[in-house]
């Protein structure tokens, strides 16, 4: 408990018409949503390397151990499809387990475990049986990293059938998603921009703030050119726009790249007439292409340029 004390130490309270907010990064927003969603339901456990002693690499899950003891959050073996494998017998236990993989692509292999298991129980069991497990991760570059700590997987996880794929930009989402991810009675897997754990702050609601899953955030209204873009890449697109003169840019937030707000991003196509996608993740095969065939399908007679 004193560990989660001194992370949210310095953050600030302020009131709002809507309710108490609190001014914390990412990374403290995420364990803000693990203080209260442990609290809510006895059956959220958090699972991974280093997540209960040490409070997670980023610090993400500090002072859980302490405040909700070790049955609820505890450390793991470094092996990743052994997180995943655990999870899916406690989930069929009736837990719902909450899997940490400390980096993005240390979660690699855990996909057998993902794609043959996780993601097929529902349907394995002719619907019979939910299956609520989360997987989170930080991904993305930006940090310097070596080799296996700076990938952009989530197409990976957007291929994988029976698995929805969230990526926040923001504080508040941060905790809203991972919220919605840990009530879904389906697979979840949330990846966290980590080049921006701590490098911005923003309001959070105090207690309990969930996120729906399958909804896109207008993160700046425009009517020139829309920005379409996820994670890391929103305040890429929030920068680019501001250095611009005398064009009205709107920047659509994906943040659910499965299940898809397709409403919002067509509506916003049409409002602008103009479209253009940023991703972190390689080109080829990239959900930036997805996101191009939607737009050439349903938007094309919408679009005044390429």
């Amino acid at each position: 408990m004193r560990t989660s004390i001194r992370l949210l130490r310095s953050a600030r309270i302020s009131t709002s018409c809507e309710g108490r907010l609190a001014e914390l990064s990412i990374v403290e927003a995420i364990n803000d949503c693990f203080q209260v969603e442990l609290e809510r339901d006895p059956s959220v456990l958090v699972m991974g390397e280093d997540v209960g002693r040490a409070g997670g690499v980023f610090r993400a899950t500090a002072g859980l151990r302490e405040r909700f003891g070790p049955d609820r959050c505890f450390d793991t073996p470094l092996a990743e499809a052994g997180i995943l494998g655990a999870a899916v017998g406690l989930c069929m236990a009736g837990w719902r387990p909450v899997c940490e993989m400390q980096y993005d692509a240390f979660s690699y292999p855990c996909l057998d475990q993902l794609i043959t298991h996780v993601g097929r129980y529902r349907w394995r069991t002719g619907g019979k049986m939910e299956f609520p497990i989360v997987v989170r991760m930080p991904y993305g570059g930006g940090v310097r990293a070596p080799e296996l700590h700076d990938d952009s997987p989530e197409t990976y996880y957007v291929h994988t059938p029976g698995v929805k794929v969230a990526i926040p930009s923001t504080p508040a989402d941060a905790k809203g998603i991972l919220a919605a991810a840990i009530r879904d009675p389906d697979p979840v897997v949330v990846l966290e921009p980590k080049l921006h754990y701590r490098t911005m702050k923003g309001d959070v609601p105090d207690g309990e703030h969930v996120v729906p899953l399958g909804k896109a955030r207008l993160a700046r209204e425009g009517n020139d050119v829309t920005l379409v873009a996820y994670g890391s890449m929103v305040p890429v697109c929030e920068a680019a726009a501001d250095t611009l003169e005398d064009v009205s840019v709107e920047i659509l937030d994906i943040r659910s790249l499965k299940p898809l707000d397709e409403d919002a991003l067509l509506a916003s196509a049409a409002k602008t007439g103009r479209v253009v996608i940023v991703q972190e993740a390689p080109r080829t095969c990239g959900f930036a292409a997805e996101l191009a065939a939607i737009l050439a399908e349903k938007a094309i007679l919408d679009l005044r340029g390429p």
